[in-house]
C-alpha cells in the first residue's frame, strides 16, 4: 500500500504544473456570460490605468464615467477583466438609482503585462467597454513552484 503510494505521489510531480493564468478565450467568455452576448460599444466609461507598472503588487486603478447617461441608461454595474491574472473577473461593482455618479477606484495586483478590460452594463441593456493594454516589469500573483 506505502509503495502504491509513493509511485502515485511521483506519477503526480512528473505532471505539469497547471496555468495559474487565465487565458483570452477565457476572459472573452466570462465577458459574454456577463453581456449574454450582447454587443459591447466603446465610451461613456473610462478605465484608468498606468500603461507601465513597476511593480504589480499595488496597481492603482480607477473607471469614472465623464458624462452622466440619461436615467434609462444608467450604469448598474461595472466590471473588470483581467487577461492573464488567475482569476480574469477582478472586480465587480453594483449601482443602485441613489449611488449618485457611478465609479470606483481601488489597487489590484497583476500578475504579468496584459490587457485589462471594464464593462459596464446599463439599464437599458446596453454593454459599454474600455480596455488598457500595460506592461508590468515586476509581476505578482505568481504563487508557480
Amino acid at each position: 500500500m506505502r509503495r502504491r503510494m509513493l509511485i502515485a505521489g511521483a506519477a503526480l510531480l512528473a505532471l505539469p504544473p497547471a496555468s495559474a493564468r487565465a487565458t483570452k478565450p477565457e476572459v472573452a467568455a466570462a465577458i459574454r456570460a456577463l453581456t449574454g452576448g450582447a454587443p459591447l460599444r466603446q465610451g461613456r466609461i473610462k478605465l484608468d490605468i498606468p500603461l507601465l507598472v513597476e511593480n504589480g503588487n499595488a496597481v492603482a486603478l480607477s473607471v469614472t464615467v465623464p458624462e452622466a447617461p440619461p436615467e434609462a441608461a444608467r450604469i448598474r454595474s461595472i466590471h473588470i477583466f483581467a487577461e492573464s491574472n488567475p482569476n480574469p473577473n477582478v472586480i465587480n461593482a453594483f449601482f443602485g438609482p441613489r449611488s449618485g455618479r457611478p465609479g470606483l477606484s481601488t489597487r489590484i495586483r497583476l500578475a504579468t503585462s496584459q490587457t485589462m478590460i471594464a464593462v459596464a452594463a446599463c439599464a437599458d441593456g446596453s454593454f459599454w467597454t474600455d480596455s488598457v493594454e500595460l506592461l508590468v516589469t515586476l509581476a505578482a500573483c505568481l504563487d508557480e513552484v
